[in-house]
């Protein structure tokens, strides 16, 4: 009897499915196989970093050319605002160091810098834990800055000038010890354009979110004002108010408005969407209960910036949807629940700061209908926790599968009110935590920031849809798994922890995730890694 010659490839392929042989044979079940190894994902969010502005000198990483022998790329020298060459930097508007720092640094101490980069502490002698003043994270002043992808008109759009220039070497910081030990990303790009509120959001549902009728709501949110081009179609482009000056040396820029809502159908679905910062419908929120409000409970929704409340899928409904436990942590957020003293209370870490500094913007989740304090009370109960919670759900070993944490404000290295050391130790006292947990042998640690803070990158980001990528990121990956002391190289970007899970428990996809591959396979570019290139799960 003749053997049929395909039969000679079965025992290779099964060799290959069950971890041993070369990897390069494994098929999409295979590696589904391989990942159920993962037990834990755990997601660690902080606050306003470029990947140059921290780890532009990291050894082996796509860091800031000419000073970095890995660089990829050139250095684009910062234009004016009509594209014009500028001969220095603008001044830092304001200052550098944030009030109540010394040493203080002056707006007129910062003048006659040259056009490039430049360390922070070397130029200034201040230290990594300095605070200094905050750059405005925008979402259409985000897409000004990137330029098409130069990122040349980075000073010229900003409110902080030449600021946006400055980097810190955070090679040897703790998280720079992990990224050595570990996996460092230097291909991995903030999910959505401009700042903090926008990718809290896009971290969980990849979207944006909905404000029905803007235009008429009661609320009056402000809706940004942007030029159209020669056909009548939207572009990124604010529009500059009357008086703003022509260059950049002059001043900070002025727009007739950069609102917190994009214009109705911007994104061609018909919509009104939220692209800058709006607070949550409930408590911990920015926005107060109205006075008839005698639950305290909500957050008064005639507020101009009180956003309603969200509907659309998110990976927590998906994980749900499957019977996955998850759970959305959060530094003080039951302090912060039960006090609203300590939202927003300042610069914690700061000699005028009051801890802990709870940014309720941060915190995704609460905008969503199922998280309603009253009707959704279950689901929240079980999905929001504290800080504590985590810690002891770690040393348990009781972690849910998937977890998200979130720092307060003075420990998540936001600038402007807090400095690069003390969420440097709190992360990496974190992961020791997390790494002490008996969950840790199939746990996967996924440390990185929501955006760039406003703060130079020289690597241009991929064309993806109308809401990302924006400007790179760090992305620090700790696990057992991890391919220990390399440098990713892979394209990623804040969708990809989302990309990660979604593979794992086999849920549904999220309709943004495929929405951004589409639009960056239409331009040429490969879809977005989901982290497995820095895993080793043979």
């Amino acid at each position: 009897m003749r053997m049929n010659p395909l039969a000679l490839l079965i025992p290779v392929v099964l060799a290959a499915c069950s971890g041993s042989g070369d990897s390069s044979f494994c098929d999409d079940a295979c590696q589904a196989s391989r990942l159920q190894k993962v037990t834990n994902i755990v997601v660690i969010y902080a606050e306003n970093r470029s990947f140059d502005n921290m780890f532009g000198l990291f050894p082996g990483a796509n860091g800031i050319p000419g000073l970095n022998p890995s660089a990829v790329g050139a250095l684009n020298a910062q234009v004016d605002r009509n594209g014009s060459a500028l001969a220095k930097l603008p001044q830092t508007w304001g200052g550098v160091t944030a009030a109540g720092q010394a040493p203080v640094i002056t707006q007129a101490m910062s003048d006659n810098l040259p056009n490039q980069p430049y360390q922070l502490d070397a130029k200034y002698g201040i230290t990594k834990d300095t605070i200094t003043r905050d750059l405005y994270h925008r979402f259409f002043e985000n897409q000004m800055q990137i330029d098409g992808g130069k990122n040349d008109k980075m000073a010229a759009w900003a409110d902080s000038g030449g600021l946006v220039m400055g980097y810190w070497d955070a090679s040897n910081t703790k998280l720079g010890q992990l990224a050595k030990q570990f996996v460092l990303a230097d291909n991995f790009y903030q999910g959505a354009f401009g700042g903090s509120f926008l990718n809290h959001q896009y971290l969980i549902c990849a979207c944006a979110p909905e404000y029905p009728n803007a235009d008429t709501a009661a609320a009056h949110p402000t809706i940004a004002v942007v030029n159209m081009d020669a056909n009548g179609k939207f572009t990124p482009n604010l529009t500059p108010s009357a008086t703003s000056p022509a260059s950049a040396i002059d001043g900070p820029p002025g727009f007739q408005l950069s609102g917190n809502v994009a214009p109705k159908n911007y994104f061609g679905d018909g919509t009104f969407r939220a692209v800058n910062t709006m607070q949550p419908p409930y408590q911990p929120s920015g926005n107060a209960p109205a006075a008839s409000d005698t639950t305290s409970l909500y957050a008064n929704p005639a507020a101009a910036t009180t956003l309603p409340p969200q509907t659309q899928k998110n990976i927590g409904d998906l994980l749900t949807a499957k019977g996955v436990s998850w759970a959305w942590y959060s530094q003080a957020w039951t302090a912060a629940s039960g006090n609203r003293a300590l939202i927003y209370s300042g610069a914690a870490g700061g000699p005028n700061g009051v801890a802990p500094d709870f940014q309720a913007h941060h915190h995704p989740f609460n905008y969503f209908a199922n998280m309603d304090p009253v009707t959704g009370a279950a689901n929240r109960s079980g999905h929001l926790k504290d800080y504590n919670d985590l810690v002891a759900a770690a040393a348990a070993g009781t972690l849910p599968a998937v977890a998200f944490y979130k720092p307060e404000g003075d420990t998540n290295q936001h600038p402007g009110y807090t400095n690069i050391t003390g969420a440097d130790n709190h992360i990496a006292d974190l992961v020791a935590k997390l790494q002490a947990s008996p969950q840790y042998k199939g746990m996967v640690i996924v440390i990185t920031y929501d955006e760039f803070g406003g703060q130079w990158d020289h690597a241009a980001p991929p064309k993806g849809d109308l809401l990302g990528p924006g400007t790179r990121i760090p992305a620090i990956i700790v696990s057992p798994f991890a391919k220990g002391g390399t440098v990713d190289h892979t394209q990623m970007d804040s969708t990809s922890p989302l990309r990660l899970i979604q593979r794992r428990w086999a849920t549904d996809t999220l309709p943004g995730v495929t929405a951004r591959d589409n639009a960056l396979k239409a331009a040429g570019f490969p879809a977005m890694g989901d982290l497995t290139t820095a895993l080793s799960l043979d």
